[in-house]
């Protein structure tokens, strides 16, 4: 019975890969099906345990959702351009870091899903990542194993496949399965997703892997990682590679031996995008020689050899048919345009932001003008212009109120600030968005928790302040409207989750007034802890380079009035409160011998290779100290193009000042 087990298995194997991979099937679905039955029977008869790679173990058991494991290497995000200008740029920055060498292009299609790393072992499937912050991902194996053209099993042909791999690659939905995914979620009381890539995220962090089997996802292979004992020359001998083990590639990848080929090839795919069966919003443009890309390295954020060149933003004409305004966690009211629905770059859009009072009065928009409608990057849809000419008469002019629409209570306009603020703290749309913020990705990334219900846990009372996240339980959660025991169980994981945040999420997701994430980083890099920074006096914190007193002051009031929540959230079991921040502990370890170490750097202009907070960041890593201004204390400045008063001040001091390339060379 083993060698018929094993034999059936290959079989099915071989078919999975002819339907999923190849497109190209051998045999009718009923015909599958009935192959499929027979190994469910056979193993159910056999005594022998049933391996991981078996076809029939695509919808596995528990899933461990939400554990965070380390990637070999970060999976780092890639730098953008719109144009052909850019382009250019980015070649010519790698002609001359590489000295003017022959270099090969290659371009494939930026698909717009969800990025992975997937894990072979003696070519066994043994466990999946999603990117999540680069450096770490969530463990999303089981769900990954329901994906029919991921192989479990890699299959040794010319090339014999390495003892251990690691594959990059980007999970999605193709378009046409979309409305039938969201007219059975309307039927089941949950919201639509928005477009394929939400869909495919979504579908791909469900706690339960047999309704994440239910959809039919898809995965494109696209970056060979990591190998043992085994070297590519080329990312195209790479991908050639891996369709050889049975990945699925990309059929549309591409060399180019001249820039203007690939601007040709950006061209085609411009026109001719819609008529793919999966969402892209651009194309990959990489060096092509390993031993290039090697030599080109990474910054801390992007690597130098690679672009993602985004198509150009996508217009639409519709209608206003009203505008709401909404109040958000500091009390600012957002008015926004309800539109008439369009589809726009491959999404439906019902709506847009128009930021504030002044921009209404500005651009003139009236419930009833006819918009021109653009989203920038295919992502943030906006009103780009009123088409004045085509008014009938009938359009409305927008009052914005004086009075908070949610509480009631009037609002406060000042000469200093063009947002106007609801100055109820009890305001109850101020609980909500202030909650959102701490749930956001930037913050404490607590997935699951949407606008949807952040308003049934406030409008019930279970929730009254972020605090009381904690003490969430699965069976009050699952009566929610469009909840369910499942769902329930994955808030509940992910608010647990959200414990082990570091200092500077936390303190970036309480929401205190002028505190984004920069200065979040800059306050915990300096006092290391919560509990330190929260004994800070006024001058303290002042004294930080980067912070200026009306920040200082927001802070120390922040503190003051709420220690009771701080007291209640260090209760619930958050670890950030005296744990020494990540970034000091990486600059304490950094290199004695380091040109940075012990040194100010100030950083301003332009940088070619990389922004300005990953040029601080380096500069952090290797034991230096990056400050906002330029001071007699100041050891150097980095200079980029456009470098404007500072150089001036820096010249006048006599700091000594770097260039661009001077600082790459000591990096």
């Amino acid at each position: 019975m083993r060698t018929e087990i094993d034999e059936l298995r290959a079989l099915i194997r071989h078919h999975e890969r002819k339907y999923y991979v190849d497109n190209g099937p051998e045999i009718s679905d009923a015909d599958f099906d009935a192959l499929m039955k027979q190994l469910e029977a056979l193993e159910a008869a056999s005594e022998a345990p049933i391996p991981p790679d078996s076809p029939t173990q695509r919808v596995g058991g528990g899933a461990v959702l939400g554990t965070r494991l380390q990637h070999r290497n970060p999976m780092l995000s890639l730098n953008n351009s719109y144009d052909e200008k850019e382009l250019r740029e980015f070649t010519e920055r790698v002609q001359r870091l590489l000295e003017d060498a022959p270099v090969e292009y290659v371009t494939e299609l930026k698909i717009d899903g969800l990025g992975v790393s997937l894990t072979y072992e003696n070519g066994i499937f043994t466990q999946g990542l999603t990117r999540g912050d680069g450096e770490y991902g969530e463990d999303v194996t089981d769900n990954l194993r329901t994906i029919r053209s991921l192989p479990l099993r890699l299959v040794d042909t010319e090339t014999v496949v390495p003892p251990v791999l690691e594959v990059r690659g980007e999970v999605f939905l193709p378009k046409d399965c979309l409305n039938e995914i969201n007219v059975q979620r309307e039927a089941e009381g949950e919201p639509p997703f928005a477009n394929p890539r939400n869909a495919a995220a979504g579908s791909l962090r469900l706690l339960d892997a047999s309704i994440t089997a239910s959809r039919p996802l898809d995965i494109f292979a696209y970056t060979l990682n990591y190998a043992e004992g085994f070297e590519s020359a080329t990312h195209t001998e790479s991908l050639e590679n891996m369709k050889r083990w049975g990945l699925k590639c990309n059929s549309h990848t591409r060399p180019h031996k001249s820039i203007e080929d690939v601007q040709k090839y950006y061209e085609y795919w411009l026109e001719k995008r819609h008529e793919l069966p999966y969402e892209t919003d651009g194309i990959v443009v990489k060096v092509n020689q390993f031993s290039q890309q090697r030599e080109l390295g990474a910054t801390s954020k992007y690597p130098r050899w690679a672009i993602a060149y985004k198509f150009n933003a996508q217009q639409a004409i519709t209608t206003v048919e009203k505008i709401e305004v909404q109040v958000g966690r500091t009390g600012a009211l957002t008015p926004v345009a309800i539109l008439k629905p369009v589809i726009l770059a491959g999404a439906t859009i019902t709506n847009a932001t128009l930021h504030n009072e002044q921009e209404i009065q500005t651009k003139d928009i009236r419930i009833g003008d006819r918009i021109v409608l653009e989203r920038a990057g295919d992502v943030i849809p906006k009103i780009v212009e009123v088409l004045t000419a085509e008014r009938t008469g009938d359009e409305v002019v927008f009052d914005f109120p004086d009075r908070c629409p949610v509480c009631g209570k009037p609002v406060q306009r000042t000469e200093t600030e063009v947002a106007v603020r609801c100055v109820n703290v009890a305001c109850v749309a101020q609980l909500k968005r202030r909650i959102a913020h701490y749930a956001s990705r930037n913050a404490l990334q607590i997935e699951g928790l949407g606008p949807a219900t952040i308003d049934q846990l406030v409008d019930r009372e279970l929730v009254r302040d972020v605090a009381d996240l904690y003490a969430l339980e699965v069976e009050p959660l699952s009566k929610l409207e469009r909840m369910g025991v499942p769902s329930a169980r994955n808030l509940v994981h992910q608010i647990e989750q959200s414990k082990t945040a570091p200092a500077e999420k936390l303190l970036f997701g309480l929401g205190i007034f002028h505190v984004g994430e920069t200065v979040a980083e800059l306050l915990i890099e300096h006092f290391s802890s919560l509990d330190a920074l929260s004994r800070a006096t006024l001058e303290e914190i002042e004294s930080v380079d980067g912070i200026g007193p009306q920040i200082a002051e927001s802070v120390v009031n922040f503190f003051s009035q709420n220690q009771l929540l701080l007291d209640r959230l260090r209760e619930a079991g958050l670890q950030c409160f005296t744990v020494v921040a990540e970034s000091t502990r990486m600059e304490v370890s950094a290199a004695t011998d380091s040109f940075f170490t012990g040194k100010t750097f100030v950083v301003t202009g332009s940088l070619e290779g990389m922004t300005r907070s990953e040029a601080s960041k380096e500069i952090k890593t290797r034991g230096g100290k990056v400050t906002s201004s330029v001071t007699g204390k100041t050891d150097y400045l980095i200079a980029g193009e456009g470098a404007g008063s500072k150089y001036v001040k820096a010249e006048e001091l006599g700091i000594p000042i770097l260039t661009e390339a001077e600082f790459f060379a000591k990096l």
